[in-house]
């Protein structure tokens, strides 16, 4: 099964490739899509879907993964997230791909094995896991964090008919 992780942002989405073959992991690519924050929102938004349409024609991922964000201290940035994160779903949609979220509570439960764990902790771990020469750039490494969090999950979500 190959999956796309994706760590949602409105100035920067994360992506990550993996393929679960049995209990082997497999890192297939990962990367950012940035945007520019001069440009109208709307602008960005549809970058980040192109780009995401555009690694999926790509990849040919069998389901893709997105962080559920959850904090709002910044009404105006939880909303620009919120539609960066509907864009990264509709690009999955769109593909006729089921799209499974996942908390960051899960993500770090699945990769380190507690949710409380540092940033670091993760992308360490994530090195180890998926045997990368080097840590991913932040955003990529927790896209690729949620792809792995979902192979894990896959079976349990199968199970329960569960995604969106």
């Amino acid at each position: 099964m190959r999956i796309l992780g994706i760590d949602p942002g409105s100035r920067i989405t994360g992506y990550g490739i993996i393929t679960k073959e049995g209990n082997r992991l497999l890192h297939v690519d990962n990367g950012a899509i940035f945007t520019d924050s001069s440009r109208d929102f709307p602008v960005r938004l549809q970058k980040i879907y192109g780009g995401l349409t555009e690694i999926i024609e790509r990849y040919r991922p069998d389901a893709v993964a997105v962080e559920n964000i959850f904090f709002s201290t910044n009404v105006q940035s939880a909303l620009k997230l919120g539609q960066a994160r509907g864009a990264a779903i509709v690009a999955g949609v769109n593909a006729g791909l089921p799209v499974f979220e996942y908390t960051a509570l899960q993500v770090k439960q699945a990769v380190v094995g507690h949710g409380r764990a540092a940033k670091e902790q993760v992308q360490k771990m994530l090195k180890v896991l998926l045997n990368l020469p080097e840590i991913a750039q932040e955003d990529a490494s927790d896209a690729l964090a949620v792809a792995v969090c979902h192979a894990h999950s896959a079976a349990m979500n199968a199970l329960r008919g569960k995604h969106k």
